[in-house]
């Protein structure tokens, strides 16, 4: 029974195991970056987190562990130099895991695997224990994985800002008033006229007839009186 073992066998044998990680280990710290299939990437992960804590240690005893598992002199020398610097902010987690697609042939899920830098996190005040709390951004870590990968430049913020303040900053062309053409009002109110008010004409009362009474009808003269 497989109690207690966390190792992935991968469908080799421990030697060509080892060897294999070894390798991939080399190859991610001289490109930051290796594509890879899911389960070997999983697989890689810790190994790479270990030597960078190793590096950042810094002392005989890490050194001489790096060697034993980086069989290349320069890459281990560049680990070690450039580690302490580069995830100074960070306790752990140095490496980000891009989804990338399937392996044409098989289909098989890759992934990009690749070092971080001090461009994919935010670092804003918190508690801790160095007094910083590490925030990633993934939308920024996806595109500049994707750009990496296609060979496409993707557009950070810093650019966006970059853009916005030049055009804040560029100067604005005055013209004097004396030069400026005159502006007229694309609505203008028409005068208003005052159209003059017919008066009906008023009935006549006859003078016989009293003020308070009403004028009596006259009747219309027959055919025979006609």
């Amino acid at each position: 029974m497989r109690h207690r073992k966390s190792n992935v066998k991968l469908g080799r044998t421990a030697s060509h195991r080892d060897a294999m990680l070894r390798n991939m280990a080399t190859s991610m710290f001289r490109h930051e970056q290796l594509q890879t299939t899911v389960a070997k990437g999983k697989a890689l992960k810790p190994l790479v987190d270990k030597l960078v804590t190793l590096a950042k240690k810094g002392d005989l005893e890490a050194r001489r562990r790096i060697h034993s598992i980086l069989r290349n002199e320069t890459v281990a020398k560049q680990l070690i130099e450039t580690a302490k610097d580069r995830f100074s902010n960070r306790e752990s987690g140095y490496t980000i895991v891009v989804k990338n697609g399937h392996r044409r042939g098989d289909r098989a899920p890759m992934i990009l695997l690749r070092l971080c830098t001090l461009a994919d996190v935010k670092v804003i005040p918190g508690s801790g224990s160095a007094g910083i709390k590490v925030k990633t951004d993934r939308g920024r870590r996806v595109a500049a994985s994707r750009a990496a990968t296609t060979g496409r430049p993707a557009a950070t913020p810093a650019a966006t800002m970059d853009l916005t303040k030049r055009a804040a900053e560029a100067p604005l062309a005055v013209v004097p008033l004396d030069m400026a053409p005159p502006t007229e009002d694309p609505i203008a109110e028409a005068p208003l006229t005052e159209a003059p008010l017919a008066e009906a004409p008023l009935a006549e009362a006859s003078p016989e007839a009293a003020p308070g009474e009403a004028p009596e009808a006259t009747a219309e003269p027959s055919d025979d009186e006609k």
